[in-house]
């Protein structure tokens, strides 16, 4: 369901309906505040629109009931001239948006196309975040950049297909996240998730911890060994730095992937094993194939799908959403209370390139919420390159002021003690920039 259309006039009730189904909305509509509470709930996928002006609850306080149901359910008021000052106190406590009759039908549906997208990226995010939550994850696959949206549409196709992966990122962009997340959400979620970081094992030791031996394959083997590729068995392989794989061990996790069975050292029998492999490489394997540092025939089996994970400075938009969860998250497992953010903060969250991605800035969060920080450490400005320097300064104002209200994850005391500017002022230029303050609540 696309929206939920509330106006107790029956003509303009189906006026609006007959619009916004020919835009291609799907539509319900409701000639009473109650009748619509009774069946929209938190996991209600759409838009509310309703009159202020109706019978026995008016439109404001449907609004109001609805946010107590879920604060980030977006909802859009149709007002007349006298209930502008009405709407605009609503806009102050979190509606989304209000129209003043009489309004185009463009203006209306413009508004409900912006508040859908916001409300599946909130759903979205809710769902990888309780299954982040549900696996343990150091973090959660939060984004709302678009690359981030294409990312997880990608996982949902991939998860349940059963085929090997391939994951390209750079160092802390999370790549046994994604090789995690694609175990949790496949029928293989049961069976065990094996991780190996191959960049990390010695090349002595990395054949038997793959393969497993037998007793006696060789001089301390003392007795029979599993091993990683075996354990796996109906689960998933997750083999992380592959690029640092020797090239005899390549020839041997090709035969692997090509015939799904493994020799132990020293066995003279091949063993059947239902694994599915998740390879991960923060390097670009093309080029290590170009330059023959890499087996073709291996990365063009383990690239049978590919997902790249976009680093932290593609994503800016990103950052303080993520910094709100992890400040939290740290401040909950240091017990103590989430510190309000200042501007030497906000600075450097606006303006760090964030080269360790979100593992840096999931260490830098911790250390704001242990009080080790006191001023950035970068001093880059960005520069919004084809603007004029008022749309400069604006498009500047309305990043820090987002930057400080993730930082607070929505608090509006907080984000106007940081920012150092009335509450009056503050609202105003949330209205000005189209800022959704209840947004920035994800993280909580």
């Amino acid at each position: 369901m696309d929206v939920a259309f509330i106006d107790d006039d029956e003509i303009l009730r189906a006026a609006n309906l007959q619009a916004l189904m020919l835009a291609g909305l799907t539509v319900a509509p409701y000639a009473s505040a109650q009748a619509a509470l009774e069946e929209i709930d938190a996991t209600f996928p759409g838009v509310v629109v309703s009159d202020v002006r109706m019978a026995r609850i008016d439109g404001l306080e449907l609004f109001r009931r609805l946010k107590r149901v879920d604060p980030q359910l977006p909802v859009i008021l149709i007002t007349g001239h006298g209930d502008i000052a009405m709407a605009v106190e609503a806009m102050r406590e979190g509606a989304y948006d209000f129209l003043a009759k009489p309004y185009a039908g463009d203006r209306l549906l413009g508004s409900i196309r912006h508040a859908l997208e916001k409300r599946r990226l909130v759903l979205e995010n809710r769902d990888l975040k309780r299954a982040a939550e549900a696996g343990g994850e150091a973090f959660p696959l939060l984004g709302a950049d678009p690359a981030m949206e294409r990312l997880r549409q990608t996982l949902q196709q991939l998860a349940d297909a059963d085929v090997d992966v391939l994951v390209e990122g750079e160092t802390g962009s999370g790549k046994e996240v994604v090789a995690n997340l694609l175990h949790r959400l496949s029928h293989r979620a049961a069976r065990p998730f094996v991780a190996v970081n191959c960049g990390a094992l010695p090349e002595t030791m990395i054949e038997s911890e793959l393969f497993g031996h037998e007793a006696g394959a060789f001089t301390g083997a003392l007795k029979k060994r599993v091993g990683r590729i075996a354990f796996a068995h109906g689960g998933t392989l997750f083999l992380d730095e592959i690029e640092a794989m020797s090239p005899a061990l390549q020839v041997k996790l090709l035969r692997v992937l090509e015939a799904r069975e493994v020799t132990p050292l020293g066995a003279n029998e091949a063993r059947r094993v239902d694994i599915r492999v998740v390879a991960a490489s923060k390097m670009d394997l093309l080029d290590l194939v170009r330059t023959e540092k890499f087996r073709e025939d291996l990365y063009y089996r383990l690239h049978v799908a590919a997902v790249r994970i976009p680093p932290l400075r593609e994503r800016r938009s990103d950052v303080p959403l993520l910094f709100g969860h992890f400040l939290a998250n740290a401040a909950r497992r240091f017990r103590r209370d989430t510190p309000i953010v200042g501007r030497p903060v906000l600075n450097h969250l606006d303006t760090h390139d964030w080269p360790g991605n979100v593992r840096e800035l999931m260490h830098y969060a911790e250390r704001v919420a242990l009080g080790l920080v006191d001023s950035p450490t970068s001093t880059r400005v960005a520069e919004a390159t084809g603007l004029s320097l008022p749309e400069r300064m604006d498009a500047y104002e309305a990043e820090q002021i987002r930057t400080a209200l993730a930082a607070s994850q929505g608090d509006v005391q907080a984000t106007v003690k940081a920012l150092g500017i009335p509450r009056k002022t503050f609202y105003d230029k949330l209205h000005r920039h189209g800022i959704d303050q209840n947004a920035f609540r994800i993280a909580r």
